[in-house]
């Protein structure tokens, strides 16, 4: 399931090389590598669906990069499990809500349901080592989710991008970046 290495390119068309203004005339794709930091930093993410008649679907949910995927969780009742399970085609968004700093990412693909075992538990790991008490602590808002993936009564799927894009703005000097895997 992991991607491979992308290939990143800068689309001139959406940044601020075609609307120049102070330091745009050096703006640059945005290295996978950062791209990566912020995914790994990231506490929520974006998840977008489409429902068997056509209707998007758009929720806000955990997750964590892990060996070249994103992996997200969700209950086999929920929305999001329904139209996973009619159309596996995704999108998970993450970034900031600022107009001159940050970076916004989507990552599109197609998800694909964990059952592996062993990845679930590598999985469970990277989720406990990021959130912390939030997954950890009695007191904490996904408490039990480990336990409940181990049980089934959770579901996971892994999202390993075909295509990701970032949306980067630094002092109202804006970049697109195509990363293509």
């Amino acid at each position: 399931m992991p991607a491979s290495e992308p290939v990143g390119e800068l689309d001139a068309r959406y940044s601020s090389a075609t609307n120049p203004r102070l330091g745009a005339e050096a703006v640059t794709a945005v290295a996978w590598d950062e791209a990566l930091r912020q995914l790994a930093a990231a506490e929520i993410f974006w998840l977008s669906t489409v429902r068997p008649n056509g209707r998007l679907h758009v929720t806000p949910l955990v997750g964590a990069w892990h060996d070249g995927a994103l992996y997200f969780s969700t209950g086999p009742g929920e929305q999001k499990a329904k139209n996973l399970a009619h159309d596996p085609h995704c999108a998970l968004t993450t970034g900031r809500n600022a107009l001159t700093e940050g970076l916004d990412i989507v990552a599109e693909g197609v998800a694909e349901r964990v059952t592996d075992p062993a990845l679930l538990e590598e999985v469970i790991a990277a989720h406990e080592a990021k959130y912390g008490d939030h997954m950890t602590s009695p007191d904490g808002t996904f408490f039990g989710m480990a336990d409940g993936i181990r049980k089934g009564e959770v579901l996971v799927f892994g999202l390993a991008p075909d295509t990701a894009y970032g949306f980067g703005r630094d002092g109202g000097v804006y970049s697109h970046t195509r990363w293509t895997f």
